[in-house]
């Protein structure tokens, strides 16, 4: 049998190199492969299949939705997406705002910008990111990110983008000792690119709230202050939601942790938005900037924006997430899961830090010596014997996501409490096998 190797290019890869296993089906947290073996996901695939794979409920509502209408333009109305627009607002508190449909995460966070310039009447208004971000893989994406991986490929600075350090409050770029000061810190560097740049010449300032690929859980004073910062001068709050959203972080969005205090104006939402289960994304504009642009010409779109078949998906993804009752569930699952990983840092002098828990999205940092912080490879490069334990882990019937020196463990929201006592237990035992030795810094 010829591998899908031959025939498609697969990102994030050495073409040459990829080969994964054939995904034929799953259910629950599992994923069931071609050769007849079940892998428990630990990693939600790409942090996106936050109700499992599979859902009945939103496998149901797409048959009933392309059995009575596919598609029609976003040039037409579509009862789904009126509706997905309608709740997606209430679930905010964006009384009064308006969704914007898109693709994916990548083209949500291009039009948020779009949006957040042209509610502030400057086309080319600079916009403020973070270093070791990720905001997508599209051009303009590419730009707004901090990502060293792709950061070669654009010049940010020539797409109106500025990036400032983050709230990495394990490794703080202010040197700062505590993780409130780092939040601090960082929170007031945003103040200063603003005021050096020139508010009259800022649009917006997007920002992760909680999880992101790059690993980096802020500290939980940095949302609120950032919120503060931005509002004092005058310039739009972007939240990049793809990944933190419907649950994954414990609410529904992970802003609203921190209340009131915590609301853009604008957010982007993808991932979690359908399950994963077609794409969709969206931009959530408040009343404030819905208003800005009301009477503007909005020359923006692609043909499947706010296709019938992603809302209705969409819809019956809430529902479920609402039903099932699994925001409460990811906050208690993720609180269980920080307290067992803290429990492996204990005895793991490899694990440095233990991060997260709001939800079910905890972060592990692997280092080399735990007195000095010093990583195992430098970032983003995964260290062999990492990429050794991930494939062993495989071999055991579970799939880790990571990412450098990272172990990010996000699985679905259905998953079994007995499931992730599993997959944690493997995790003890794969440590040992592949970092059994420690320096007496790591002991300490």
């Amino acid at each position: 049998m010829s591998s899908e190797r031959d025939s498609v290019l697969h990102s994030w890869c050495v073409p040459a190199q990829w080969d994964a296993p054939t995904v034929t089906g799953g259910h629950g947290a599992w994923l069931e492969l071609e050769d007849g073996r079940e892998i428990l996901d630990l990693s939600s695939l790409a942090e996106c299949s936050n109700l499992g794979h599979q859902h009945p409920r939103v496998v149901a509502a797409i048959r009933r939705q392309a059995e009575q209408l596919c598609f029609v333009t976003a040039a037409w109305g579509a009862a789904p997406r009126r509706a997905l627009a309608e709740r997606l607002l209430e679930l905010a508190g964006f009384e009064g705002g308006l969704v914007y449909f898109t693709l994916g995460g990548a083209d949500a966070n291009e039009n948020a910008v779009r949006i957040a310039r042209l509610a502030a009447g400057r086309p080319a208004g600079l916009v403020i990111t973070r270093d070791r971000s990720y905001h997508g893989a599209s051009h303009f994406a590419m730009a707004l990110s901090g990502d060293v991986r792709t950061q070669h490929q654009v010049e940010a600075a020539a797409w109106g983008v500025r990036h400032v350090p983050p709230p990495y409050s394990y490794r703080c770029p202010f040197g700062s000792t505590t993780p409130a000061e780092c939040g601090q810190q960082a929170a007031l560097a945003v103040a200063d690119c603003i005021d050096t740049e020139g508010r009259e010449r800022c649009a917006a300032v997007l920002i992760e709230p909680d999880a992101g690929s790059n690993g980096i859980v802020a500290p939980d004073g940095y949302w609120p202050r950032l919120r503060a910062v931005t509002r004092e001068r005058g310039v739009w709050l972007i939240a990049d939601e793809v990944m933190s959203a419907f649950g994954r972080c414990g609410e529904w969005f992970a802003w609203q942790r921190h209340g009131t205090a915590g609301q853009p104006d604008l957010m982007t939402l993808a991932k979690g938005l359908t399950g994963a289960m077609i794409p969709l994304g969206a931009v959530v504009l408040s009343r404030e900037v819905a208003g800005r642009i009301a009477s503007k010409p909005f020359q923006a779109g692609l043909t499947y924006c706010g296709h019938p078949l992603a809302c209705a998906a969409a819809l019956a993804a809430l529902e479920a997430y609402r039903d099932e009752r699994l925001l409460e569930r990811s906050r208690a699952l993720g609180h269980e899961l920080l307290r067992e990983l803290r429990r492996l840092q204990s005895h793991h002098p490899v694990i440095g830090e233990v991060r997260g828990g709001h939800g079910l999205f905890v972060v592990v940092e692997l280092v080399a010596d735990r007195m000095t912080r010093t990583p195992l490879a430098p970032w983003p490069q995964q260290p062999p014997a990492l990429g050794a334990l991930l494939e062993a882990a495989l071999a055991e019937g579970v799939s880790f996501g990571a990412r450098g020196n990272l172990l990010l463990l996000a699985p679905p929201l259905v998953i079994e409490e007995r499931e992730l006592a599993q997959a944690v237990a493997l995790l003890d035992r794969l440590l040992a096998r592949f970092f059994p030795s420690a320096s007496p810094e790591q002991r300490a």
